[in-house]
């Protein structure tokens, strides 16, 4: 089962509340995606961890509901 991009999104603003999400559907087909987020909970976090966060925030629908995640992450200017 795919993941709609609204049920993405809400996970992310959930975890990020002063996030600037942008989620694009790469493929159509609700399992490819691009989330390009800007969070200040970013801020001093190496991209490695900045990602974690992402996945911890996504409480284990990688890999199942959602196949695939292209990540653009940095700190909120």
């Amino acid at each position: 089962m795919a993941m709609a991009a609204d049920e993405l999104e809400g996970l992310l603003r959930d975890a990020f509340k002063d996030a600037e999400i942008t989620i694009e559907d790469l493929a159509g087909d609700g399992d490819h995606y691009r989330a390009i987020i800007r969070s200040s909970a970013f801020a001093g976090k190496s991209r490695v961890a900045q990602h974690q966060m992402v996945y911890a925030a996504l409480k284990g629908r990688m890999g199942g509901e959602l196949h695939a995640l292209a990540l653009d992450t940095a700190p909120k200017a």
